[in-house]
């Protein structure tokens, strides 16, 4: 019996793999960088080149034209990712496509932060940001999974939650350190303070190339989502009766890629939902930011009282998910559950549009009190970014995982690709009407001061009770990893011991 004991084999421990803590310190640089220089955009804009005199007349055009160059910004970088994404997967692989795509990034931070006074090349280096942080935002996620096989698959949810913990990590960091040093130091420092980062963030990511996992690049697939719905639409005179659209395209194309692609267009049904919150959400890197300015910013504890900047208000949002997330998971959503009303991830979405609209009649309610010559104390919009990041745990998180139990398996990096697509959209939705407020045109009239978040609210309300209530009760759901054979006799599905 001892000896029988003695000679059973002991289990090997799972380890991280040593390339991991390059990848996480990477990451934490990186978005420090990033949420470092959008922390102070939209203010350095009004004060740098669109209102710098601070002419109280020109203070609506000059907001508006600082709003709509920070969300056409961001919708850059949300494009991007799509870029990033196919030059990785077809044509050089992750490990390259982030090193390269890095060293453009570092360019745009050297322009923003020599160029403060030249409007046309700071906005160069915007674009090459917007490039950089968007052209590895698809690469460097998946490239944490590509380091771990099945020795260590049981570690992958702790190294995404150490990858998540350092997204956050490096924006609080940077949302209260960038306004202050643009505050008392000017904007050459504020803006290249993130640049060191993200040299830095270059440098530690360099430093880990010879532990990385380097999955060479596939070549170009032609069974992709734009190939196989462009065939699809040229040729839907071919379709019979009965067949859905895609259907022409399974002779020329993989069926089991034509399902997928089916899968995709049902998903993206429930992402229009989603439009609606991205239109909104970025407002809070923004406009809110610009609103903060004129508020009464002082934090009284009691025992403890000081003033905050206003590009440092945006830090409650990653404070307040941090204890969000943790508390929807285990104690909000299983309470629901347990009296009977299912938080299914449409309920969850339509919660959260809800929760997003009663956020912006926080921020319109205090906007009237500026337009009334108030200064409403920065504790209302504390509060509404207490229900924002609420409805964010509510609407994004349960949009990527509902895309990824709603896609098959070969469908599911273009299902991250599309989701990524809707935040882009979303912010060029709100730069469009900032831009043609600060042209003068039919909508500056009309969305000046609070008007203009009452604007989006009733947007929101309009998405939900028109568009989620009405049509989502006749979507045809179907969840991958709960059922993965198709209810449809001819789809076919990959072997589900690879999901």
């Amino acid at each position: 019996m001892t000896q029988d004991l003695a000679e059973a084999p002991v289990a090997k421990k799972s380890r991280f793999p040593k390339s991991v803590p390059f990848i996480i310190g990477n990451e934490a640089a990186e978005r420090f960088s990033y949420y470092g220089l959008r922390s102070i955009l939209a203010t350095f804009l009004v004060a740098q080149f669109y209102n710098p005199t601070a002419n109280a007349a020109l203070t609506t055009v000059a907001e508006a034209r600082a709003n709509e160059s920070t969300h056409l910004f961001v919708t850059l970088s949300y494009f991007m990712p799509l870029v990033g994404g196919i030059m990785a997967d077809w044509f050089l692989g992750k490990y390259r496509v982030i090193l390269w795509i890095s060293m453009i990034y570092c360019l745009g931070n050297v322009f923003t932060s020599s160029f403060t006074t030249n409007v046309s090349l700071f906005s160069t280096g915007l674009v090459l940001i917007a490039i950089g942080a968007g052209g590895i935002k698809s690469c460097v996620s998946a490239n944490v999974g590509d380091q771990f096989d099945k020795s260590n698959q049981d570690l992958l949810s702790k190294v995404y939650g150490w990858f998540y913990f350092s997204i956050n990590a490096g924006s609080m960091v940077s949302t209260v350190l960038i306004p202050w040093l643009y505050a008392h130091y000017g904007a050459r420092i504020a803006f290249g303070v993130p640049g060191i980062l993200m040299a830095l963030a270059t440098i530690i990511f360099y430093s880990g190339r010879k532990m990385y996992v380097k999955v060479p690049p596939a070549g170009v697939n032609k069974n992709n989502f734009v190939f196989i719905s462009a065939y699809a639409l040229a040729n839907l005179g071919k379709k019979q009766k009965g067949q859905s659209w895609l259907d022409v395209a399974k002779g020329k194309f993989d069926p089991e890629k034509v399902e997928g692609i089916k899968a995709v267009y049902r998903v993206m049904t429930v992402f229009f939902f989603a439009l609606a919150f991205w239109i909104v959400w970025d407002q809070n890197l923004s406009e809110w930011v610009l609103q903060a300015a004129k508020m009464d910013r002082t934090i009284n504890l009691g025992f403890f009282k000081f003033e905050i900047l206003a590009g440092q208000v945006q830090t409650f949002n990653p404070v307040f998910l941090l204890i969000f997330i943790p508390l929807f998971n285990y104690v909000v959503y299983p309470w629901f559950d347990k009296i009977g009303l299912k938080t299914t991830p449409l309920r969850r979405l339509g919660v959260g549009l809800i929760l997003t609209a009663l956020s912006f009649v926080i921020i319109a309610i205090a906007q009237t009190s500026i337009d009334n010559g108030g200064h409403p104390t920065i504790w209302w919009q504390v509060f509404a970014y207490v229900i924002l990041s609420a409805a964010e745990v509510l609407v994004s998180i349960t949009g990527l995982e509902y895309a990824y139990t709603h896609s098959p398996k070969t469908m599911k990096s273009t299902m991250t690709a599309v989701w990524l697509l809707v935040v882009a959209a979303g912010n060029l939705v709100t730069a469009m009407v900032n831009g043609n407020i600060a042209d003068n045109g039919v909508l500056a009239k009309h969305l000046i001061g609070a008007n203009y978040y009452w604007y989006f609210d009733v947007a929101m309300i309009v998405a939900f009770v028109v568009v989620f209530l009405i049509v989502s009760p006749h979507i045809k759901e179907h969840n991958y990893i709960e059922n993965p054979e198709s209810d449809d006799k001819n789809q076919v599905i990959a072997d589900t011991n690879n999901l």
